[in-house]
């Protein structure tokens, strides 16, 4: 992977171009960015070192994924810290300027590895123009094993003492997320310390009871794990999760939005009725990501994907093939507002994260991690950090051939 030369100069000018800024569209503007952060918003004449035309393109905060398994033959389960710095390379080709990796259950000694990884990556990433990996999630570890989906019950941990959180592997720096079942043994007391310890705990793979969940949330749990998946739905005589969290107006959920895990019009259903301001968009995605279509080994099983669909060999959909780009392209097609699309794919996860000061939005004084859409929603460009991403996608060609930047004296 190589930078364009220009991204080591300090001013960087967009023009000409349509914003999507927190509570307006704005046209024909210019972004000024300065040493990696966003520094002017005008439609006045400036002057930089290097002024990028977009005309007929809409730029968005960069793409926030806080639930991602990994893409091109990378499982985040095994990774190396050049695997992860492949898969941010393929995610910043996807417009995705930030993201999670994220464990299905495994043992102790997978995850310690893999964390140190991270930590890798982590501590050299600022001076490369890849997603940048902002922590980890924790995915399943206590999770109710008749909602296991395609994770790995094997795996699962129980909670009787502080010593199993204690000895789950940490990041030297960074988030860390771990989706989780409430009524699991002691799981109240579980999120309790969790939260006490700056974890984000969200709920997901559950069968819980509206009385379980009012106490998790009371706990700190607040948020939901790929809505309408590996929990109980909505039914007139029993709530269940889904019907709980659609009817609590302080949670907020992320959801699978690929047409496969939630139906097209039940995903517009959900969002329209938490509102876009509480929705984040996941990937959720898998080591074939940007593969295509065949048989894959994943997570000690064989998993097939055909048409773009996931399945292992318990029948079971195994996680998702697309990007939030993909995520993005399906939203607007339901009808939803650039804005709303943009609150949900950048604003909304980074606030989850608890990075809503610098990450999700086009503003002064925030970090220029941005994403140039064309008319057809494909990405025109990736700004990560202020300095513009060269990428490679699956099949080896350059995407920086992609694009033709119109250079300004």
């Amino acid at each position: 992977m190589q930078n364009i030369d220009c991204c080591q100069k300090n001013k960087m000018l967009l023009r000409n171009t349509t914003v999507i800024l927190p509570n307006e569209k704005t046209e024909n503007v210019s972004v000024l960015i300065e040493n990696g952060e966003i520094t002017q918003i005008t439609n006045e004449k400036i002057s930089a070192d290097e002024s990028i035309d977009l005309a007929n393109a809409t730029l968005y905060a960069g793409f926030v994924d806080i639930h991602n398994h990994g893409a091109v033959g990378v499982d985040v389960n095994t990774a190396t810290a050049d695997d992860l710095r492949k898969v941010g390379n393929f995610l910043a080709g996807a417009g995705v300027t930030a993201w999670l990796p994220t464990f299905v259950p495994d043992s102790d000694e997978v995850y310690r590895k893999v964390i140190k990884a991270i930590d890798e990556v982590m501590a050299t990433q600022d001076d490369e123009p890849i997603a940048q990996i902002a922590g980890v999630h924790y995915e399943g570890v206590f999770a109710n094993a008749q909602m296991c989906g395609a994770l790995r019950p094997q795996f699962f941990k129980t909670y009787r003492s502080v010593d199993e959180i204690n000895g789950l592997p940490r990041l030297k720096k960074g988030i860390h997320l771990t989706t989780l079942a409430p009524e699991v043994e002691n799981g109240i007391e579980l999120i309790e310390e969790l939260v006490k310890q700056n974890w984000i705990v969200s709920i997901g793979h559950t069968r819980a009871d509206v009385a379980t969940l009012d106490r998790a949330f009371e706990a700190g749990a607040k948020h939901l794990t790929h809505f309408f998946n590996a929990m109980t739905g909505l039914h007139h005589r029993d709530v269940g999760v889904v019907g709980w969290a659609l009817t609590k107006d302080e949670t907020t959920f992320d959801i699978i939005a690929d047409g496969v895990h939630v139906h097209p019009q039940m995903l517009k259903f959900g969002v329209e009725n938490k509102g876009a301001d509480k929705v984040s968009l996941i990937s959720d995605s898998v080591a074939p990501t940007g593969l295509g279509d065949g048989d894959y080994q994943l997570w000690d099983e064989k998993i097939s994907v055909v048409n773009g669909k996931t399945q292992n060999e318990r029948g079971s959909i195994a996680g998702s093939v697309i990007t939030l780009l993909d995520a993005v392209k399906q939203m607007r097609v339901l009808g939803f507002a650039n804005g709303d699309v943009s609150r949900m794919a950048s604003a909304n996860p980074a606030k989850l994260l608890g990075l809503k000061e610098t990450h999700g939005a086009i503003e002064v004084g925030r970090r220029a991690d941005l994403v140039a859409l064309d008319s057809q929603g494909n990405v025109k460009l990736t700004i990560i950090g202020g300095k513009i991403s060269s990428f490679l996608r699956a099949d080896g060609q350059d995407l920086q051939d992609t694009f033709k930047r119109k250079i300004i004296p």
